[in-house]
């Protein structure tokens, strides 16, 4: 049964395609807002995940209810609550912007003119453009404008802007914090730019293989892991370092950086001055964090 708050739930879900397993028995709960950050490689099952949500994909085994209702049995009331953008931006090549624009519109009572005025103007998106003619960035614009201007409950962003530049990154990344204030909305985003993803969410979920190897407050993952960087005060480090909770290392004769989990921080300066050295501790990268939680 599924929890009352949870808008999207997978309990056990496997798919294949082929020999490839692409969710390997994947549980998850996705309670309202939040901004939640799914990380992991190419083909480590991201876009998968996401297509199941909206019922795009079928569970070989498992569920996957979504906003109190199995997946695939999805209608309309339903996606009315639900915006998704896909990576590639598939949109209907043949209208104009603005007819498009339009035309989305009038299926959403809730549709906001003044956000989507607002928006328009942000991309300088040409209502007279060919849908067709628009570069790949225009068109990743369009296609969120399209799922944010309902203003959904839940929205799901499959490498939005990975097809933007810096300044459209930037105002992307601000309309999503801008969303966020309003109560109980979601967002799920997929995006390999980590640097971008770590501004906004709050959540993570990283994924490794078709599984989920993580899944916390970004602030635990931050709290799990840090950089150290070792310093020899007599020139020369010693060759057997008193850190056993390393998980990565690097080193040369007078100074070694190393990647410690679970560690104390006044305890690591300790170790540091009974070997000489002094220690220079650093929050991690999202970038880093990801590394060090797949190893």
């Amino acid at each position: 049964m599924t929890k009352v708050d949870t808008l999207v739930q997978f309990c056990d879900v496997v798919k294949r395609f082929g020999a490839t397993t692409a969710l390997d028995k994947i549980s998850l709960d996705i309670q309202p807002g939040s901004i939640i950050g799914l990380v992991g490689s190419n083909g480590a099952g991201k876009s998968t995940l996401l297509r199941h949500i909206i019922g795009l994909y079928l569970p070989d085994a498992g569920t996957c209810t979504t906003l109190g209702m199995e997946a695939r049995r999805l209608g309309p009331a339903e996606f009315a609550r639900l915006g998704y953008v896909h990576q590639e931006g598939e949109l209907i090549d043949w209208m104009y912007v603005g007819q498009l624009i339009r035309y989305v519109a009038a299926y959403y009572a809730t549709w906001n003119t003044e956000l989507e005025q607002r928006y328009v103007k942000d991309f300088e998106l040409n209502l007279k453009d060919r849908v067709g003619s628009l570069s790949p960035g225009q068109r990743q614009k369009l296609a969120i404008l399209l799922a944010i201007g309902f203003e959904p409950e839940l929205l799901i962003l499959d490498e939005p802007a990975s097809a933007l530049d810096p300044l459209a990154r930037r105002q992307f990344l601000n309309l999503m914090l801008e969303m966020i204030q309003t109560q109980n909305r979601t967002i799920i985003i997929s995006s390999h730019i980590l640097s971008d993803v770590e501004k906004i969410i709050d959540h993570i979920v990283i994924m490794d293989k078709g599984r989920i190897v993580r899944n916390c407050a970004l602030d635990t993952l931050q709290e799990e892991f840090c950089r150290v960087t070792l310093t020899a005060a007599g020139g020369k480090l010693p060759e057997s370092l008193p850190f056993r909770n390393a998980i990565d290392w690097s080193r040369s004769d007078g100074q070694a950086v190393l990647t410690l989990r679970h560690a104390d921080e006044a305890q690591i300066v300790r170790q540091a001055e009974t070997i000489g050295c002094q220690a220079q501790i650093r929050r991690m990268s999202l970038d880093e964090l990801y590394e060090a939680a797949i190893k």
